[in-house]
């Protein structure tokens, strides 16, 4: 006798995995793409960094997978068709932004592509207004603050090396930045795998049928979904590495510093406070920042006008695919 129950949920963690995998290749740019454009680091190396990296800071925390995991619908309105239908949604979004190259939000692409889902499922009523606003913070915040930070780091950074040879500047942020691009993919692991984490651990509350007092993180999804977003690192997102790292801005080991250093820590700050930011978004932005303050035509604005539309199609486009897979789905199951 089949156990539907537990088939559905073992189709949910494989994935959950998948799209934690595919996150840890389209993200991988946020880590390292400044590192490998100033030629700090080798892509090889700046890959394995980054793998490394993301997986410690996977385990560092589960406020973010919280958030994703009850607080966009509630424990007991999820189901495992809920779950699937965000999931495929999430994906599509993310290879069809990888291919073309586009640094969109894996983290924003999967909180409304269960917006979309508990649409499908509940109504609007099914949608808990606080996690939806935390997301819509993080999506606000974190780009502006990404540039400001950047952009003061720098300028700090230029004020106080004023007097300093290029060379002797060049030679010190080789190596600072280094430590900044392990900071930034340590941080990127501790905010993107625990979106992840917060699905899995939502279809393993619709097939345990917890009530919300219930609801934590056991570890064994922790553990898999570090080593998932590590070895999709692992493979690279080359694509958008040379928009990123290439295209945006001419950037040095000093730009990749200020940039790397101001949104890591935007995005560390957002995952203790349990806020599922994008640090696509959040490097976007502080690579700007620095491009900026060198002058503003040192910036590919046309490149950047790019970016901001996968940013604002993110939303409708992950919610309607999130309410259609899961649509299409139920009709499935009630037919089955």
């Amino acid at each position: 006798m089949v156990d539907h129950a537990l088939a559905g949920f073992i189709l949910v963690v494989a994935l959950a995995l998948v799209f934690d995998f595919i996150n840890g290749f389209h993200d991988t740019a946020n880590a390292i793409a400044t590192s490998v454009a100033t030629r700090v680091l080798s892509p090889g190396r700046a890959v394995l960094m980054a793998a490394a990296m993301n997986f410690l800071g996977a385990l560092s925390g589960t406020a973010v997978a919280t958030t994703v995991g009850r607080g966009i619908i509630p424990p007991e309105a999820a189901t495992q068709t809920l779950v699937v239908g965000a999931l495929l949604s999430a994906i599509t979004w993310d290879l069809i932004t990888w291919y073309y190259g586009l640094p969109s939000s894996s983290s924003h692409a999967l909180v409304f592509s269960i917006v979309g889902a508990g649409v499908a499922i509940g109504g609007w009523g099914a949608i808990l207004a606080d996690g939806v606003t935390k997301t819509f913070q993080g999506l606000g915040l974190s780009p502006v603050l990404g540039f400001l930070g950047a952009t003061v780091i720098l300028m700090l950074l230029r004020w106080l090396f004023a007097t300093s040879r290029p060379t002797l500047v060049s030679a010190i942020f080789g190596r600072a930045q280094v430590g900044s691009a392990v900071y930034m993919a340590f941080s990127h692991g501790s905010n993107d795998a625990q979106k992840t984490m917060g699905v899995m651990t939502m279809a393993l509350a619709a097939y345990g049928g917890w009530s919300g007092s219930q609801w934590q993180v056991p570890l064994w999804i922790i553990i898999s979904a570090a080593t998932a977003m590590a070895l999709g690192t692992a493979v690279g997102g080359w694509r958008i590495i040379r928009t990123m790292g290439l295209r945006i801005t001419h950037i040095r080991p000093i730009h990749g510093f200020a940039a790397e250093t101001a949104a890591a820590t935007v995005i560390e700050v957002a995952s203790r406070l349990g806020i599922p930011v994008s640090t696509t978004h959040t490097i976007s932005s502080a690579i700007l920042g620095v491009g900026s303050v060198q002058r503003l035509s040192a910036v590919r604005w046309g490149v950047a006008g790019n970016i901001v539309v996968a940013w604002v199609l993110t939303i409708p486009a992950c919610t309607a695919l999130g309410w259609v897979y899961t649509t299409l789905l139920r009709l499935v199951v009630s037919g089955a």
